[in-house]
């Protein structure tokens, strides 16, 4: 759905972006992570076909955006950071007045934008002026908008930016849903927790560098460097770490808050006989789970250089 090879953008002696290897595949939810001026929007325009890179190139759907810009913006959803709406315009007004841009006609006209209106969650408001609207409900509003005309590929810069708490999770839960109906998906944010959870793909740049890009599932498993697991019995916890020290796959136990952290020798990813092991001594386990690495401290591991990650395929 979207293949960059070598994409590079340069202002005089400075790079935006360079070299940028981009692979990603129908239905592919990507977190694009950075920090403000690392280079994400530069990409998404280019993709969009709103900005020519200096050299390199970028397909999507098949089409280059040199040679076939025209059927990439049929194909295209894109929603800036920041974008304005019209004060004298209701929101039914003005996503009616886009959808008659895209040549959407008559009845049809009406439906897709009741449609929308539906998909986002703003039905209630579709008689409220748009400048009205919350930060969250604008927000809501522009996704709506660019989903108008049906397009395979949607590139979200920044649509978490300035949202309330309540307004994240309800953004979060829309582009999951967008996911789910198959739609290929780039969402740029500088709030690494924000895109964990939702996104199958990410890829982090800085300085207009992509040092990472694969699968969620891949960065953590290559970030991690020991598996540790979270151990708590109802009684004798010395006994019990004790009996973990151990053992020959066990390198480290260490109590915090009365919980045991039993850090495995690296290699080791089978530990499904150490509750077992704790049952037949006597303990009665209250907690067993294995310690999750999250996504912020995945790419503080890899920003500072002590991880590296293999491009997806």
């Amino acid at each position: 759905m979207i293949k960059t090879n070598d994409l590079t953008k340069k202002y005089g002696e400075m790079y935006a972006i360079k070299s940028i290897d981009l692979d990603l595949s129908e239905g592919d939810l990507f977190g694009f992570i950075g920090p403000n001026g690392a280079g994400k929007t530069t990409t998404m325009r280019i993709l969009a076909t709103l900005l020519n890179p200096t050299w390199g190139e970028a397909y999507v759907c098949g089409n280059s955006i040199y040679n076939r810009p025209k059927e990439i913006r049929r194909l295209v959803g894109y929603m800036p950071d920041f974008f304005g709406v019209y004060d004298d315009m209701k929101v039914i007004e003005y996503l009616e007045f886009f959808a008659a841009a895209y040549r959407i006609k008559g009845e049809a006209r009406r439906k897709v934008c009741d449609e929308m209106l539906d998909v986002v969650d703003l039905e209630f408001k579709r008689d409220a002026y748009a400048n009205t609207l919350s930060r969250g409900q604008t927000q809501r509003l522009g996704l709506a908008r660019v989903l108008l005309h049906d397009p395979k590929v949607l590139l979200l810069d920044e649509p978490l930016s300035g949202l309330d708490p309540r307004a994240r999770i309800e953004m979060r839960n829309l582009l999951r849903r967008l996911g789910q109906m198959g739609k290929t998906i780039i969402v740029s944010s500088h709030i690494l927790p924000e895109l964990a959870d939702i996104c199958n793909k990410i890829g982090i740049i800085d300085r207009g560098v992509m040092n990472v890009c694969a699968e969620v599932s891949q960065v953590m498993k290559q970030v991690r460097q020991h598996t540790v697991l979270h151990v708590a019995v109802r009684a004798d916890q010395e006994r019990a770490a004790r009996l973990l020290e151990q053992q020959p796959a066990v390198e480290q136990v260490s109590e915090q808050q009365g919980i045991l952290h039993v850090r495995l020798r690296p290699g080791v990813d089978d530990y499904s006989g150490i509750p077992t092991l704790l049952v037949e001594a006597g303990h009665r386990l209250t907690l067993f789970r294995e310690e999750e690495v999250n996504l912020e401290s995945a790419f503080m591991t890899l920003t500072k250089g002590q991880g590296k990650v293999d491009r997806a395929t």
